[in-house]
């Protein structure tokens, strides 16, 4: 595999099968240093066992991955001491006080002791724990514990950050403060792999991947992928939402139609007038409401990956 030194991760053809079952299939990467990196999908859809891969706790079936420029999983080894790795069960002793455990992890690393407890209370203070050092970890907030988690992530200062849904179960406030810390890092040097379901958090990432039964469906920043959809969306305003919705759904060339509120958003194929269409159909319905173009969203680029790649898998099993 070449290799480029403005990336982080490289990998080709990844695949993971379970015997029938294909749970990543020929996935290609390529994440840039210092980045955020986001992987965004439903669950099931491969996010966790691709970062498995990519961290060498699993052996992919067929593919090649290169991360910080080792051949993976040959020399997992001497990668595991360049990377940390956080999971949505935040890997912490409860009967541990908070110092205990980044001590615990200090050692674990084989960071010397002095050198640790200088490190230890870099990160007490960055991640604002001063007043509750003594504090037993299982006595904690689920925010608190993820900052905690994140602490013990880093304690090693790794060069590369794997998070498998770090904030599935900590409040919004929470994840917010989360991603300005994850900035921060980004902005030290450290590139970061996020995987995510959460749409608000895929829109933070420089650049982001959707994947959907083990495929990569979408690969792009937030800009590209909502600029590739410019003009196949649309806001539709009715007094009737739900009779509108059906009328909209039965037009030519229309994906999804979901309901907020009193609108409705509008997602049609490409090419073609996509107002003229959906008038025509709620004309033909009966229906009175206002039809105008709106922005694209990164669920409506959801939507239209994963029924592209719906329609792609049908027409081949066919």
């Amino acid at each position: 595999m070449s290799k480029d030194d403005d990336l982080a991760i490289v990998a080709h053809g990844l695949t993971k099968r379970f015997g029938d079952l294909t749970a990543v299939d020929h996935v290609d990467l390529s994440v840039p240093k210092a980045s955020v990196y986001g992987f965004l999908g439903p669950n099931g859809s491969g996010k966790s066992t691709t970062i498995r891969m990519l961290c060498g706790l699993m052996t992919p079936t067929e593919g090649d991955i290169e991360v910080l420029g080792l051949e993976i999983p040959a020399q997992a080894e001497a990668l595991r001491r360049r990377i940390g790795y956080m999971t949505q069960k935040f890997s912490l002793f409860d009967d541990l006080t908070v110092r205990e455990n980044l001590e615990f992890l200090a050692a674990v690393q084989d960071i010397p002791k002095a050198k640790a407890r200088v490190r230890i209370d870099e990160l007490v203070q960055r991640y604002h724990f001063e007043d509750r050092q003594k504090q037993l970890a299982g006595t904690m907030s689920g925010g608190q514990k993820q900052r905690l988690a994140l602490a013990g992530a880093v304690i090693h200062s790794p060069e590369l950050l794997f998070l498998d849904e770090p904030t599935s179960a900590v409040d919004p406030e929470s994840r917010r403060d989360f991603w300005e810390k994850l900035f921060e890092l980004a902005d030290g040097g450290t590139t970061i792999l996020v995987s995510t379901h959460y749409m608000d958090e895929a829109e933070r990432c420089h650049r982001l991947a959707i994947l959907d039964r083990g495929a990569l469906v979408a690969d792009g920043t937030p800009a590209e992928l909502t600029e590739a959809l410019a003009g196949r969306t649309l806001a539709v305003h009715s007094k009737q939402p739900r009779r509108t919705q059906r009328a909209i759904i039965a037009a030519p060339g229309v994906i999804s139609a979901a309901q907020v509120g009193n609108t409705l958003r509008v997602l049609t194929e490409a090419g073609g007038d996509a107002i003229t269409r959906v008038r025509e159909g709620l004309a033909q319905a009966g229906l009175d409401a206002t039809v105008e173009p709106a922005e694209a969203n990164l669920e409506d680029v959801f939507v239209a990956a994963t029924r592209k790649h719906d329609a792609a898998t049908q027409e081949a099993a066919a």
